[in-house]
């Protein structure tokens, strides 16, 4: 089955699914890395930022030059939806839309040095946030963390 919005990634079944609590723990670690960005994006003083436009900034900051149609897929959201959030970034000037010289329908969207400042702060704020909530379980943490991490990422990097 692919995405209505983002046809680049492809969802499968696998026939050895994982197991239930693999699962719940995955959607822990999920709900508790959405909860740090939000806190993340309170303490950094940009709590007018939702999540999905957060979203946004973290595609854009990513991949700089993109057209609102890539954003839209990368995102998960409709192009007239995408097109309103990416007015509402540039409003509050994190972010920079201009039309593309060799195609005048699309547009080009990059960040500005204020939307770096605050996609900057918000990432070391949540880093800030991610050390001292494990700074207890230190030495807990299994030795090799930041390779099934890793291998983490790479499974869920068609959703970046």
């Amino acid at each position: 089955m692919t995405s209505r919005y983002s046809p680049r990634v492809t969802i499968q079944h696998p026939k050895g699914a994982l197991p239930p609590d693999v699962l719940e723990s995955l959607e822990q670690l999920i709900f508790g890395a959405i909860g740090l960005t939000s806190f993340a994006l309170a303490d950094a003083d940009v709590a007018d930022l939702t999540l999905i436009q957060w979203r946004a900034m973290v595609v854009i900051g990513r991949a700089d030059g993109l057209r609102v149609s890539e954003i839209a897929a990368r995102v998960g959201m409709s192009l007239p939806s995408t097109s309103r959030l990416v007015s509402r970034l540039e409003r509050r000037g994190y972010i920079k839309a201009v039309r593309d010289e060799t195609d005048r329908r699309a547009t080009i969207v990059s960040m500005t040095e204020e939307g770096r400042r605050v996609r900057s702060a918000v990432i070391e704020r949540r880093r800030q946030l991610m050390n001292s909530s494990l700074a207890a379980y230190g030495s807990t943490l299994p030795k090799d963390l930041a390779r099934g991490l890793a291998t983490l990422a790479r499974a869920f990097a068609p959703y970046e």
